[in-house]
């Protein structure tokens, strides 16, 4: 099918699912129509199971047809990054800037090593033998929170200020750290290069730093030029200018396309938003993102939801992956929990900010798309399986569950 025919099918479906959800389900709109979406899936495998109606087939080759991987860190994720990070207040950001950088690179370092201990043992039980190269890819894509998941529940949690600003932070930049992490395994997956403390640092420096460099660059050059001109649409295509070829750009650099985004965005939102718009063109720009946010963000959780259709759902797979979800939590509290402890002292935190960042450390979009770059074979199948299981687990039962627990231990 055609990529129009493809994108008019996805945004029908989404607002089909998100008409429904409104009107009948109630759930917060993402998590909703993930779950319409699943329960769709489930639907078309159960009629194509008893031979009732033989639509699953063709269901399953018009999705494996769609580039998830492509799809969002190519294409979906430099958008929903800057609208995620044009809100966030730069001051707060800078008044919790060691804490962040601390979750955002040890504890992310940190939990892929216990993820990758963990995942090794359960198929180790299960008796799936697998090289130990995959475990710590698996501990890479599974580490870091998604923005996109976390920064969509944190809106209506009603978290403190101070918390909400390090869970946000946090999520913005660990993405881009992970990957990086993730590049240095999968080079040495395919490519057999040895990882040294050198090459690491050198991968570091050159996708993480050139990142910052490069989205302050571009995010100050955007800014000058907002600043120049006072029409609300020139301004707006501006942005979309700066995200799309930005984005590309820092790719075609090799250097990191999300934290370059984030920064831009944080600049962009902070001193463009308030130094360089008229109110008019500020509030039309705020209603764009916001929309370009709602809009993709329906996109990507139906198209996690659907994704159960190019899943292979083998037992030992399915085993593995609930058993991995208590390794993944596990991993998330010593990683979080062991930073803050010893943070305390210096800096202000909620009295329950370790247990609030455990059960709000949320997995989405980027697990699933890091995953299914993954050269084809059983040992994607495997990793893709459980990765899904964790992602699900994640946005259904604790993003529906965080604020609760953020209200209940708040109070």
């Amino acid at each position: 099918m055609e990529t129009v025919n493809i994108a008019a099918l996805l945004i029908t479906m989404a607002a089909v699912f998100s008409y429904l959800n409104y009107r009948f389900i109630k759930l917060p709109t993402s998590i909703g129509i993930m779950l319409i979406a699943i329960i769709m899936s489930l639907s078309l495998v159960l009629l194509d199971f008893f031979e009732i109606v033989n639509v699953y087939g063709y269901a399953s080759l018009l999705f494996k047809s769609i580039d998830f991987n492509k799809t969002l860190l190519h294409g979906m994720l430099s958008f929903l990054l800057f609208a995620g990070s044009l809100h966030i207040n730069l001051n707060d950001l800078i008044k919790h800037k060691w804490v962040i950088a601390v979750l955002s690179t040890f504890s992310v370092a940190m939990s892929t090593f216990i993820v990758s201990v963990l995942a090794w043992l359960v198929f180790a039980l299960l008796g799936i033998k697998m090289p130990f190269i995959y475990f710590l890819l698996f501990g890479a894509l599974i580490a870091p929170t998604d923005p996109v998941a976390v920064m969509g529940i944190l809106k209506t949690a009603g978290a403190s200020k101070s918390l909400e600003t390090k869970i946000a932070g946090e999520s913005l930049f660990n993405d881009g750290v992970a990957v990086v992490v993730f590049l240095l395994f999968f080079g040495l997956l395919t490519k057999g290069e040895g990882i040294t403390f050198g090459n690491t640092i050198l991968l570091f420096v050159k996708e993480a730093l050139g990142g910052i460099v490069f989205g302050l660059t571009v995010g100050w050059i955007s800014y000058r030029m907002l600043k120049s001109v006072d029409n609300y649409q020139v301004e707006i295509l501006l942005t979309l200018a700066l995200v799309m070829g930005g984005y590309a750009l820092a790719d075609a650099l090799h250097i990191s396309g999300p934290i370059a985004i984030v920064v831009a965005g944080l600049l962009i939102g902070n001193k463009g938003r308030y130094l360089a718009m008229s109110d008019n063109t500020r509030e039309r720009l705020d209603s764009f993102w916001e929309l370009m946010d709602e809009i993709l963000n329906a996109v990507l959780f139906l198209l996690i939801g659907l994704e159960i259709l190019v899943v292979t759902i083998a037992k030992p797979y399915l085993f593995a992956g609930l058993l991995i979800i208590p390794a993944v939590l596990l991993a998330r509290f010593i990683s979080v929990g062991l930073p803050i402890t010893l943070m305390r002292p210096f800096f202000k935190f909620s009295p329950n900010a370790i247990k609030i960042m455990t059960w709000g450390g949320l997995r989405g979009g980027i697990s699933v798309a890091l995953v299914l770059s993954l050269p084809p074979g059983p040992q994607r199948e495997a990793l893709l399986t459980v990765t899904y299981i964790v992602v699900i687990f994640s946005i259904l039962i604790q993003g529906l569950t965080i604020k609760h627990l953020i209200s209940g231990k708040l109070k």
